[in-house]
């Protein structure tokens, strides 16, 4: 019986934080108030402070709860035959189009929503995000290193140095693909990292 009540505590908690996602993903995190997190998940306020003591630790829950989901699907997309370069080039495509939802992950990113604002308003949920993307830039910088391995991936360049060249331009794509409500900076992006993971080919020297 009481693994029965703690689950169903459970489910009321991730309901709560996925309704509170949405919210936050459409309006941001300060514009969405208490009294609408309320009404959207139809609870009562003593239901909300019984899973989070106040709005900020809502939202670090909120981000926690993003990140874990993330790397997820990461494992997903990631667990594969393929060669490292081949996977690393269809996690970026997912984030200009995702088939199995109704946006693309740049579209859906809290970080990328809510980065700029909360910095400077929550230190805790700016450090969990900075934490998030530390630990994102880390698995590209394996699946990087793992393509040189493989041979699919073929630079002088480290693999952390590319990996903190490549994400930050994908942050800044998303940014500006809301800026301009359109998918060409996202589409850039993707030619810009595949030119930085095919090598240069060298100039022959034409014969005097």
């Amino acid at each position: 019986m009481q693994t029965q009540v703690s689950k169903k505590s459970q489910l009321k908690r991730l309901h709560i934080l996925k309704t509170g996602a949405d919210l936050v993903l459409h309006k941001g995190f300060s514009a969405v108030g208490l009294q609408e997190i309320l009404s959207t998940c139809q609870i009562p306020k003593g239901s909300f402070y019984h899973y989070f003591q106040s709005k900020e630790q809502f939202g670090c829950a909120l981000l926690e709860d993003y990140i874990a989901a993330y790397h997820t699907r990461l494992d997903q997309i990631w667990n594969s035959n393929a060669l490292a370069k081949q996977q690393l080039i269809r996690y970026f495509k997912l984030w200009i189009d995702d088939p199995n939802m109704q946006c693309g992950w740049a579209d859906s990113c809290l970080i990328v929503k809510l980065a700029a604002e909360v910095s400077d308003l929550s230190e805790d949920m700016r450090c969990i995000m900075a934490q998030g993307v530390a630990q994102l830039m880390q698995r590209i910088s394996a699946l990087i290193e793992l393509g040189k391995q493989d041979h699919s991936i073929n630079i002088e360049m480290d693999a952390a140095s590319l990996s903190q060249i490549i994400y930050p331009m994908w942050l800044g794509a998303a940014l500006l693909s809301k800026l301009q409500k359109d998918k060409a900076p996202l589409t850039q992006a993707l030619y810009a990292t595949e030119f930085m993971l095919t090598p240069t080919k060298p100039q022959s020297r034409k014969l005097q």
